[in-house]
């Protein structure tokens, strides 16, 4: 798709690409966050393939570390185990985080 559109459009091609290639896919999904046994609060994931991997999406120039923290954070907090940070900026860029 090029550069220049905003994190929903590319949402929106990521989940067709997803569904057509057989993942169950949950667009903008709320994911409990969880301390001591007690829901705290909720996160919304752009992307929940499989209930098991959080695609976290930007479309930013560059990636700042604050990007992989809240990654790390989310994966930390509601238990889940692999996450993907994909920033559709000027140069396709992906981090894998597994926790």
């Amino acid at each position: 798709m090029g550069y220049g559109f905003f994190e929903k459009v590319y949402e929106n091609a990521l989940v067709i690409v997803l569904n057509k290639a057989g993942f169950q896919i949950k667009q903008q999904a709320p994911v409990a966050i969880m301390f001591d046994g007690k829901v705290i609060g909720e996160y919304i994931a752009d992307i929940l393939v499989d209930n098991k991997i959080v695609l976290e999406l930007k479309a930013v120039t560059e990636l700042a570390s604050i990007h992989e923290v809240q990654l790390v954070n989310f994966l930390k907090a509601s238990g889940l185990r692999v996450g993907s940070l994909i920033n559709f900026g000027p140069k396709l860029k992906i981090v894998r985080k597994v926790f």
